[in-house]
C-alpha cells in the first residue's frame, strides 16, 4: 500500500470516529438541547451516511471518490430497503439500540435523500483531506496531491 493510501485510510478512520461521536451525541442529546426533531432525525441519517462513506474509504483507499460514493449509496439504499423486510429476528434486532442505529426501523424515501447528502459531505471531506499535505511529506509530495 502506498503512503498516500495509508494517509487516506488513517484520515478516513479518524473522520469516521468523529462522525460516529457526533451522531451518537445528536441521537442522545439533540432533543434535550432543544434541537428540532427534523434536525435530529435527518441529521442522524446524514451523519450515518457520512460514516458509511468514510469507513468504505478506509477499507478501499485506492478507489476513487466516485466509486466509494456509489458504493456508499448502494449500501445506504440496501439498508433502507431492508426496512421493508420483516422477520421476527430482524424486527427484534431493530428494537435494540444497535439495531436502531445500524438499520433503523421505518422505511422513508427522505432518508435516502439524507444519505445522499451525507455521502456528498463525505466526498467533500475526503477530497479536502487528500489535498492537504501529509505529515513528514516533502513539497514535491504535496504538489503531487
Amino acid at each position: 500500500m502506498t503512503g498516500l493510501s495509508e494517509h487516506r485510510r488513517a484520515l478516513a478512520l479518524a473522520t469516521a470516529l468523529i462522525v460516529i461521536a457526533l451522531g451518537l451525541a445528536l441521537r442522545f442529546y439533540g432533543l434535550g438541547l432543544g434541537l428540532p426533531v427534523f434536525l435530529v432525525k435527518y441529521g442522524g441519517s446524514i451523519l450515518w451516511a457520512t460514516m458509511v462513506y468514510m469507513l468504505l474509504a478506509a477499507l478501499l483507499p485506492l478507489m476513487s471518490f466516485r466509486q466509494i460514493g456509489g458504493l456508499a449509496l448502494a449500501v445506504a439504499v440496501i439498508v433502507e430497503a431492508s426496512r421493508l423486510v420483516h422477520t421476527p429476528w430482524l424486527d427484534s434486532f431493530r428494537l435494540t439500540l444497535a439495531g436502531a442505529l445500524l438499520l433503523g426501523r421505518i422505511f422513508s424515501l427522505w432518508n435516502i435523500v439524507a444519505y445522499a447528502i451525507g455521502i456528498l459531505i463525505g466526498i467533500a471531506i475526503d477530497r479536502i483531506a487528500m489535498r492537504s499535505p501529509r505529515p513528514n511529506s516533502t513539497a514535491k509530495d504535496a504538489a503531487n496531491l
